[in-house]
């Protein structure tokens, strides 16, 4: 076994002329890269949705895959050896941390990487307990990695590529997911272990603001996949502003120009009457899971939008998936009003998918859960086929929210092969596309680039003038001070069993 040292030499990165398509693209998602990294440099990569961001870390990582995956042209190199060859040089944490966790227990999870490489166990676990408690997972390291919340399983896959001791950190939007409090703890951890062991970074994030005083060079990514920007932070947000704003960059100060409800705060614990959804002492929690919450009372006033906020772990995604009618009670009820049960029983949970499409749409958290058709427009017309509308409505539909959400180029395109953002944008289009009267909506604009935020925020407030309920779960200060009409937060149950 080698022993791999605490200070790690930081890797240096070379791209000439380089690109690639993925197979079954016409287009390429990245092409002509020009790009030289010096070890120790902390880069910011910018870009809209789908101008291959994720690509090129995973290329950097190794793990873009063979021929078989698509088509590369040109060279990219670390520390001057092909990418592909050089994979224990980086550590990488993916857009969806979902689909990193592999083990049951945390502790075994953030420790898989190094044992990948060799480390000793001693050293491992070492390791492990320092970049778990730099990350502030404040879990047992025995807890199962099946009980996290989304921005817990982030933090969790920070701490194993942190553990590796990586010359190459690679983070693909570590913090969307994350309450503001995570957002600061998982940079200030970053920039702890960039300090400790000057290891080179590239950190991929739609809002410059979380980042810009940390890095010291910004890479910005044109919708052609070429680089359109390199240079000092300030000098390129200050010389180019405008035109990255309208490229969908999140340039902080730049105006979003989209409305804003004015708010009517409330904690979770207070019903009221004209509800189309409402509780009664209820409870939640997942299957043969803890009961995370009881005594709740829940209301959400018809045609109005609420928004949903509180700390990762808190149980907010379980909550709005059992006001979806897709987890059951663990305790209390769910209660439609008449109107919307429209004869069916008053709980949701009761009703077959097929009575939920045109009642109450649920969009979940990871967009990839959601996916069923083999083409992203069959996968909005999915919904509406099953309520046996005629081909032209169904079409139309369609094609009304693909270009809503910027998606039209990528009507043939396979679900999977889509950016973060991209994927978000598909799970809301083909909800709304039943026309539900309640849309539930987890994290809705996590990977979303300026131009896709504006445009779905545009699309909810439409739907809430029409007469639609909307609850968003969310942790994006902007979205709630523009569709926050109605706020409720959610606290997290100690383990005395009461809410703080």
């Amino acid at each position: 076994m080698v022993v791999i040292s605490p200070l790690t030499r930081p890797a240096r990165v070379d791209a000439t002329g380089w690109g690639w398509r993925h197979a079954g693209r016409v287009r390429p998602a990245l092409h002509g890269i020009d790009l030289a990294i010096k070890p120790g440099e902390r880069i910011l990569l910018l870009g809209a949705s789908g101008s291959g961001k994720s690509t090129l870390l995973h290329a950097l990582a190794g793990v873009l895959g063979g021929d078989d995956e698509g088509e590369q042209v040109g060279s990219l190199c670390v520390d001057g050896r092909p990418a592909a060859a050089a994979r224990g040089r980086a550590g990488l944490v993916l857009q969806d941390p979902d689909s990193q966790v592999i083990l049951a227990r945390v502790g075994d999870d953030a420790a898989f990487g190094c044992e990948n490489l060799g480390v000793p166990r001693e050293e491992i676990w070492r390791r492990v307990a320092d970049a778990v408690d730099a990350v502030g997972l404040d879990l047992p390291l025995d807890h199962p990695t099946s009980r996290l919340s989304g921005g817990q399983k982030q933090r969790l896959a920070l701490a194993g590529a942190i553990a590796m001791r990586p010359g190459l950190l690679l983070l693909d939007e570590p913090t969307a997911n994350l309450d503001p409090a995570g957002v600061a703890e998982v940079r200030e951890a970053v920039g702890r272990v960039l300090e400790r062991t000057g290891a080179t970074l590239v950190v991929v994030e739609h809002r410059v603001d979380v980042w810009q005083h940390l890095v010291d060079r910004v890479v910005v990514l044109g919708v052609d996949g070429g680089i359109i920007a390199d240079g000092a932070p300030a000098d390129v947000l200050a010389a180019q502003a405008t035109e990255l704003a309208a490229g969908g960059v999140w340039v902080p100060g730049v105006p979003l120009g989209v409305p804003e409800m004015e708010a009517d705060a409330a904690a979770v614990g207070v019903a009221d009457g004209g509800a189309v959804l409402s509780t009664r002492e209820l409870a939640i929690g997942r299957p043969r899971g803890a009961v995370l919450h009881d005594g709740l009372e829940v209301a959400l006033p018809g045609g109005t939008s609420t928004v949903l906020t509180g700390p990762n772990g808190a149980g907010k995604s379980t909550l709005a998936l059992t006001l979806g009618g897709l987890l059951p009670p663990r305790g209390g009820a769910v209660l439609a009003s008449q109107r919307l049960a429209r004869g069916l029983p008053s709980s949701p949970v009761r009703w077959r998918s097929r009575d939920l499409l045109t009642r109450i749409g649920t969009v979940f958290q990871e967009p990839e859960h959601q996916f069923v058709a083999a083409t992203v427009r069959d996968e909005v017309a999915v919904a509406p086929r099953a309520l046996g509308l005629a081909a032209a409505e169904v079409d139309a539909r369609v094609g009304e929210i693909l270009e809503r959400l910027r998606l039209g180029h990528l009507a043939g395109a396979n679900p999977f092969t889509l950016s973060g953002g991209e994927a978000r944008r598909l799970s809301v289009g083909s909800v709304l596309a039943t026309r539900p009267e309640v849309v539930i909506l987890d994290e809705p604009t996590f990977g979303q680039d300026r131009l896709g935020w504006v445009e779905l925020v545009r699309l909810l407030h439409e739907l809430v003038a029409g007469g639609t309920t909307l609850l968003s779960v969310t942790h994006d200060v902007a979205f709630t001070a523009s569709l926050g009409a109605r706020r409720l937060e959610l606290g997290v149950r100690d383990r005395a069993g009461s809410r703080s």
